[in-house]
This record gives structure tokens, sequence and C-alpha cells, in this order.
């Protein structure tokens, strides 16, 4: 639980892998149960997270986004694409952009420009963010459980690793980072 609540608050600010690593990890090797409980500490540590960002890119936008630009696979047009996707669509970019693979630290830091209001933000943060991270753990463990009868947890474990190398080597080559 504490992992998955550092990696949410670690990934909502400048890190840059998201917690659905540690979550499905989870989901594969100790069960669904425990991954869904590690699902809302994460979910816990993206909203602290979030809010510092937002607080950051209400307080100094422009130092925000310089530090958003050193994050690996943000750059300054996916700042100003998520800050225009704000301000065209409002909360619902918000909630479809991470989705997308699109960082929500940026949304956070972006969020006040945009005029949504903390309590907004913070609201909309909850399913946006909860979504994906129990998307994806119920899809690991399914995945696992209809595998169990003819693999090994540690072969279960590896397929995950792989997956997830895959994931990324893909995610960077597109974003050219």
């Amino acid at each position: 639980m504490l992992i998955a609540g550092l990696w949410g608050f670690a990934e909502a600010t400048l890190f840059f892998l998201v917690p659905d690593i540690w979550l499905t990890a989870l989901a594969v090797r100790r069960g669904l149960r425990p991954a869904l409980l590690a699902c809302l500490a994460a979910l816990a540590g993206a909203l602290l997270g979030g809010l510092a960002m937002y607080g950051w890119g209400a307080a100094n936008p422009e130092a925000a986004r310089d530090m958003l630009d050193w994050v690996p696979a943000i750059d300054p047009a996916m700042i100003a694409k998520v800050r225009t996707a704000l301000r065209e669509d409002g909360v619902t970019a918000m909630f479809l952009g991470p989705l997308f693979g699109v960082p929500y630290k940026i949304y956070a830091v972006e969020a006040a420009g945009a005029g949504i209001a903390l309590a907004t933000f913070l609201a909309v943060s909850i399913p946006a963010r909860l979504l994906r991270f129990m998307l994806l753990t119920v899809a690991a463990w399914s995945i696992s459980a209809a595998l169990s009868r003819r693999t090994a947890p540690r072969a279960r474990t590896s397929l995950l690793i792989v997956v997830w190398a895959a994931f990324y080597a893909a995610y960077f080559l597109i974003t050219g980072f």
C-alpha cells in the first residue's frame, strides 16, 4: 500500500513511470483484492501529487512548465496541447487525456490557468485516475488467472515485465524520447 501511494504521488508530480506497473504486479503476484486496495492508495497519492502540481501551476506556471519539460516524453508542444485542450474542452480533456498516454501531471499544472477550480480538478481526478488503475489491474489479474493453470507465478511475472517493457519502448518511440 505504501509503495502504491508513494508511486501514485511520484508519477503525478515528476516521475515518469506509471503506478500501474506496481498495481498490475500486485494483481499477478498477490491477487485481485490486495491490488484493488493498492489502487486506492495509488489514487490517494496521485491526488496529493495532483494537488501539489495544481498549486505550482497556479502560483508559477512558467516554472512548472519548465520543470515538466525535463520529464522524459514531455515536451513544450505536449504541454501547449494540454493547455489548449483544457481551455477548449475543460475537464473532459482532463478525463480522457491520461487514458491515451498524456501525463496527468501536465493537466494538473495547466488546470488552474484554464479556469478549472481546485475542487473540480480533484473531483474529476478521482475517476480519471482510478478508472485506468482499476482497468489495468483487473486485466492483469484476469490474464494471470487464465494462465495460472499452465504457467508458474514467476513466468506470469516475467510476462508482465515483458509487456511493460514493450509498452514503454513503444511509448518512448512514439513520443520521441
